[in-house]
This record gives C-alpha cells, structure tokens and sequence, in this order.
C-alpha cells in the first residue's frame, strides 16, 4: 500500500460496504420476517405491550424491509438509515432498557442481550455521518 489517497478511498468505500451489507441484510431479514412469523411480528408486538400490534408490526416491518433494502443497494443511505435509527432506538427502549429492572438480568445481562442493537445503532450512526459510500447508487446519482 502506498498511502495515496486513491488506496485510502477504496479501503474506506469497502468498509463502507461491509457496515451497508450487515445492516441492509438484518432489517430486510428482520421486516420480512415480521410479517411471515406472528412470534416475530403480532405476538411479539403484543408482549412487548403494543397498542394494535399486528399493524404495529407490519408497519415498523414495511419500514425495515425498505429502509434496509435502500442501505444494503445504497440509495438514499443517509435519509433510510433514519426510520431504522427510530426502529432502532424504539427496540432498545421498550425490550432492552426493561431489562435492567427485571429480577435476575440486570446491566450486564442487558448489555449482553443487546449486543446486535447497539452493533446496529452504532452502524446506523456511521451510515448516517458517512454516507453510502463511493460504490453506493447514491454516488451514481451524485452531480460529478
């Protein structure tokens, strides 16, 4: 490796590609199964003590099957990683957070738990600061 900043930029965009790959791949995978799996979607939205929960699941499952589609291709990277950054936050607060006042889990059960959601949160905030990256449709779409 030189160090030119040609060879700085490609290792970047390929990074870039690997954080849109996980976090494109499980909100589609995560929306989708929201809707083929009621232990996923309605019966979990239901526990979890959501008003309304089939729709509640279809709806947060239509924003993670198309925002995680938008990151993984990388069109509109910024502006999806938004609704999966509230998907996100809301997960976090409402089956994460209970976790510290339940008997026998605690903060480190909790932090253990929700490793993936913090992976995902932290990723998202990349996403959204950085962008998609030079081999997103976002760049082809880009003025030159």
């Amino acid at each position: 490796m030189n160090g030119s900043g040609a060879q700085r930029g490609g290792g970047a965009s390929a990074s870039i590609i690997l954080i849109r790959l996980a976090v494109g791949l499980i909100f589609l995978t995560q929306g989708v199964l929201k809707y083929r799996d009621p232990n996923m979607g309605s019966l979990r939205f239901a526990r979890i003590g959501f008003h309304y929960p089939a729709f509640t699941a279809h709806f947060v499952g239509a924003f993670e099957v198309l925002c995680g589609f938008l990151v993984l291709v990388g069109l509109f990277t910024r502006l999806a990683s938004i609704p999966l950054l509230i998907v996100i936050c809301t997960a976090i607060a409402t089956t994460k957070l209970p976790e510290l006042h339940r008997a026998g889990q605690g903060f480190w059960y909790m932090v253990s738990d929700a490793r993936t959601d913090f992976a995902m949160l932290t990723s998202l905030l990349f996403l959204l600061i950085a962008g998609g990256g030079s081999t997103a449709l976002d760049a082809r779409r880009a003025p030159r």
